[in-house]
């Protein structure tokens, strides 16, 4: 019974973040920018080429995804990993759409077992431990300053007015 009721505790506890989304018009996660969808897009791209950050190859042309890895410390890696998307407005400026997602690992010990056994008789045992890197955290980010960095770099090249490559 009362693993029943913990379970049920734990169920309400995750219904309820869909219940606190806002759905705001003005939020961190977009801008526009001044230039046409082809420029703005490029300078996303470099944006996040210029900052160390790898870019995934997608099928989907729109969508532009960069992953930067710390370390700041001998048992901790965060990565930082940015989906974009861009849109062009029709009227000489572009909105772009970026979403920052912050994983920390950590190392940890975890325990390592043997099981053996025949039928319905089976032993397990302790057999050590191994240290592997295990993710401790992901959260979006929801800082308006990192966005605000972020969309300021994109408008400095998009300002150049250089034009992308072609084929791009």
């Amino acid at each position: 019974m009362i693993a029943l009721l913990l379970a049920l505790a734990g169920c309400s506890t995750t219904k309820e973040v869909y219940r606190k989304e806002a759905f705001q018009a003005r939020t961190p996660f977009s801008a526009e920018v001044p230039g046409s969808g082809k420029s703005v897009c490029w300078s996303v791209k470099r944006a996040l080429l210029s900052q160390g950050y790898l870019l995934d190859r997608s099928a989907d042309a729109v969508t532009l995804t960069g992953v930067k890895e710390f370390q700041p410390d001998d048992d901790t890696n965060v990565s930082i990993r940015m989906q974009t998307s861009c849109a062009d407005n029709g009227d000489g400026t572009s909105t772009v759409f970026a979403t920052a997602i912050r994983e920390i690992a950590k190392v940890q010990n975890v325990k390592q077992s043997v099981t053996a056994g025949v039928s319905i008789a089976t032993v397990t045992l302790p057999a050590g431990s191994e240290r592997v890197m295990q993710v401790i955290n992901r959260v979006t980010v929801q800082d308006p300053k990192f966005y605000r960095r972020f969309y300021g770099l994109v408008r400095t090249f998009a300002s150049r007015g250089e034009p992308p490559p072609r084929g791009s």
